[in-house]
């Protein structure tokens, strides 16, 4: 099945250039030249994935991401040529799945799309954290009876680590199992992930009970 990829990027030769690698490498690419553009594309197309571009004009990246990650689920790729650790993790905590910094190369970008799409964790075991029923099957989480609404990336996560059965799971398997993608010891994008993971299924999360970290190592959960 081809892939279909928003790419929202206002420099028309990098729109260009990247628009074709991609296509070269089997997706199906439509662009968006603004935030504005984007958002209204949505409104009426569905894609597998937005590549989004931080510096847009009117809208920006961060403001469109907010956006898309109120609606739903959608997987996000920050592209940007910030490099700096607080635009970085700003673009995450908008909701961005993922982030790769330019100039890049469309293979490894197409292979971060593809290990963000590919599905991960046991398929047909119900798995038990706490208050938490997590069902791999149907990508669903309950807590207490009521669902947890997660994006496709922090359920991954969060299966991953309940598979572990209370083992310590590394910050090096985790980036590998979730992202599929060797990031060179940059742990930020675990960092915060596991941050927006927490909001959502710890009591507290500035005191995690669910998802705890073991310091120098990784995280495990508490059973």
């Amino acid at each position: 099945m081809t892939l279909s990829v928003l790419l929202v990027e206002d420099d028309e030769h990098i729109r260009q250039a990247l628009g074709l690698a991609l296509d070269d490498e089997g997706f199906t690419v439509t662009d968006a030249v603004s935030g504005e553009d984007a958002l209204d594309l949505l409104k009426t197309t569905t894609f597998d994935v937005v590549l989004l571009d931080l510096m847009l004009p009117g809208v920006d990246g961060l403001e469109v991401c907010r956006a898309l990650r109120a609606q739903g689920d959608l997987p996000i790729i920050i592209v940007t040529a910030r490099t700096d650790a607080s635009d970085v993790i700003a673009g995450l905590e908008a909701g961005a799945d993922d982030y790769v910094t330019k100039p890049l190369m469309a293979s490894v970008l197409a292979a971060r799309i593809r290990a963000l799409l590919r599905r991960s964790g046991r398929q047909d075991e119900v798995l038990r954290v706490g208050e938490l029923e997590i069902q791999p099957q149907t990508s669903t989480v309950l807590r207490a009876g009521a669902e947890v609404h997660l994006t496709r990336t922090e359920f991954r996560l969060l299966v991953e680590l309940a598979s572990a059965d209370g083992r310590v799971v590394s910050r090096e398997q985790l980036l590998q199992r979730v992202w599929g993608y060797d990031y060179f010891g940059d742990t930020r994008l675990l960092d915060v992930h596991i941050r927006r993971l927490r909001r959502k299924v710890e009591a507290d999360p500035d005191d995690p009970e669910l998802v705890v970290t073991v310091r120098g190592v990784g995280y495990r959960v508490d059973l």
